[in-house]
């Protein structure tokens, strides 16, 4: 019998599992996206992949109040929010591959069976389900893409649906070479008031848990609120079975930003090259740039506040990429920006000014459904009307055109047919192609479309190109039925698709900074690359601050 697994398919890369214990929410995604960007910037070719144990197939269907923002990429895929912090830490995109669920992993091995492909075997989790999952883990690693594939497995250790993923990589991790793979723990070490001191024993459970299911985490990454003692390390260490050195504290950081200068100076991407035997990148980390921007995000010398007006407010993760963008371009026009979360529900004509009083700019953001739909008409209204410099994003820029058609051009009626089947006036109705779908998972117009921009609008500027590409994720569209009469009325469509005419940007030639999207551009925005039109929307709101 041999050694290893030769039925794997050839990988190239070397491997990190990213586990987490304790609780949820302690950020695996921020330390395996600040792990990647310390390795790429030592010249190592670095992706990040998700696996999510939820049965979803992905996450398009699930209410934001569920799972936070939808991310889309560039091929179309709805994925988790993680796969965000991935692009915006190392500006590389992700794809299809780089996030897996549970349910996508049965779906496929029930499709197989379907076809035969068992050959009258009874399919279970192990082989069948494992086998799966570590095909796709290893995808990424294949064909000398990557020199390092980070794998971070949702949930806790201890959850029942994390099962599978665990045993999958216990597998792997013995199939693998010596020194191609490595497991990093990350877990909690509370802070007892009463008591005054830090408490390891939840890491201790969590790592027995780990080491249980058949894994032993080469490195432990302790969230924490204060600085963990060296004799508490040892401690660790000795209990949980690792090196001292490869006790890494993590505390809490001012910005997600600082978190990979904080892994830098715990020496964490140094314990996994060696752990690894990685060879061939440089001795320090290049991080110059990554330091400048954090200079400039935290020395401001302006400030604005931008009004973010959307449905789904109360939970920040909802709107991440939105947020993101926003710490980018301010800090590209070393401004600090405040914004201002404001529920379209609460908005009507009577409070409208009192609850954007004092903003410098105002955000409609995306969503579905026609609740809060009316505040959102009233605030675009207010902006148009006082000149505040205004930036609508997917359902925010078809709310602009509701307004304008029936305020400015006086259209009865003038609605979207998602919020009125009935409208005599359908300024935003479903595209053509959509009206037969019946299914509702991965169904949208999905992924990046080219736009071409208006020479001298205020879009071409703002892109310093007039050809851009950029994600969607939507049903309906403006009707260009209606497009003779908006353009003539002043509302210029300056971005179109060039090969189907569908208008994806609309902005007002006599206004400060009134621009809408049909497009996600959040999305594309990261630490080194922040969006232009989030760049040209937070200078707008300092012109308009100092007016």
């Amino acid at each position: 019998m041999p050694d290893r697994n030769t039925t794997l398919p050839a990988a190239t890369a070397k491997f990190i599992f990213v586990t987490g214990g304790v609780t949820s929410s302690l950020g695996k995604g921020i330390i395996s996206a600040s792990l990647a960007k310390l390795l790429q910037a030592r010249g190592f070719r670095v992706t990040i992949q998700k696996f999510d144990p939820y049965i979803n197939i992905d996450p398009g269907t699930l209410n934001p109040y569920e799972h936070g923002e939808c991310y889309v990429t560039d091929d179309g895929a709805e994925t988790d929010l993680d796969l965000g912090h991935y692009e915006r830490f190392l500006n590389t995109p992700t794809s299809q591959a780089n996030n897996v669920t549970t349910g996508r992993i049965y779906d496929t091995v029930i499709r197989r069976e379907r076809e035969g492909a068992f050959l009258g075997k009874t399919v279970q989790v192990v082989p069948h389900i494992t086998d799966e999952i570590k095909r796709r883990m290893l995808l990424l690693g294949q064909d000398n893409r990557f020199d390092v594939v980070i794998t971070e497995i949702g949930g806790c250790i201890g959850d029942i649906e994390s099962l599978p993923f665990v045993e999958a990589v216990r597998q792997l991790r013995w199939e693998l070479p010596p020194n191609d793979s490595l497991v990093i723990h990350l877990t909690l070490l509370p802070y007892l008031k009463a008591a005054g001191e830090l408490k390891t024993k939840p890491t201790q459970h969590s790592v027995r848990d780990l080491r249980e299911a058949g894994l032993q985490p080469d490195i432990l990454v302790c969230r924490s609120e204060y600085p963990i003692p060296p004799d508490m390390r040892r401690k660790i260490a000795l209990f949980c079975n690792v090196k001292i050195n490869s006790v890494i504290e993590s505390l809490d950081a001012d910005s997600i930003y600082s978190v990979p200068l904080l892994m830098l100076k715990e020496q964490l991407d140094e314990r996994v090259i060696k752990k690894l035997k990685l060879t061939g990148g440089a001795v320090h980390p290049d991080l110059e740039a990554w330091k400048d921007f954090l200079g400039r995000l935290k020395n401001p010398t302006e400030e604005v506040t931008i009004a973010l007006v959307g449905k789904y407010v109360e939970l920040p993760d909802a709107y991440k990429s939105i947020n993101e963008a926003f710490v980018h371009a301010g800090a590209h026009n070393e401004c600090k920006v405040t914004v201002r979360s404001i529920q379209s529900d609460h908005i009507n004509p009577d409070n409208i000014a009192q609850l954007l009083h004092g903003v410098d700019g105002v955000l409609v953001a995306p969503g579905f459904g026609e609740r809060g739909f009316e505040g959102k008409i009233e605030a675009v209204r207010y902006v148009r009307e006082n000149q505040i410099p205004f930036f609508g994003i997917c359902l925010g820029m078809q709310v602009a055109v509701v307004e304008y058609g029936r305020h400015v051009l006086n259209l009865p009626g003038a609605n979207s047919t998602e919020m009125d089947a009935q409208t005599p006036n359908p300024v935003i109705a479903m595209m053509e192609e959509q009206k037969n779908i019946t299914q509702k998972g991965g169904t949208m117009r999905l992924g990046a479309y080219d736009c071409e921009l208006r020479k001298g609008s205020k879009a071409a500027k703002a892109y310093a190109r007039n050809h851009i590409s950029e994600r969607h994720r939507h049903r309906y569209e403006f009707n260009n039925a209606y497009l003779e009469q908006y353009e003539a009325a002043g509302m210029v469509a300056s971005g179109r698709n060039p090969e189907t005419g569908l208008v994806e940007v609309i902005e007002l030639a006599n206004h400060p900074w009134f621009v809408a999207g049909q497009f996600h551009p959040e999305l594309k925005s990261t630490v080194q690359n922040p969006h232009p039109l989030f760049v040209r929307f937070v200078k707008a709101a300092i012109q308009h601050r100092k007016v």
